[in-house]
């Protein structure tokens, strides 16, 4: 199952990905701890809300 990274919008494979993080009940798949860290900063700026 692939996931899209909110940030950088690279495509993730949910089952072998190891960074993720759930916010507002949702779980977010990420590339790179760097794309992590941004999102988990200022997760609004990402999902559009």
């Amino acid at each position: 199952m692939m996931a899209i990274d909110p940030v950088c919008k690279m495509e993730v494979d949910e089952t072998t990905v190891k960074l993720k993080t759930a916010y507002k009940g949702e779980t977010y798949y990420f590339c790179a701890p760097g794309c992590k860290k941004a999102f988990e900063e200022n997760p609004e700026e990402y999902i559009g809300e």
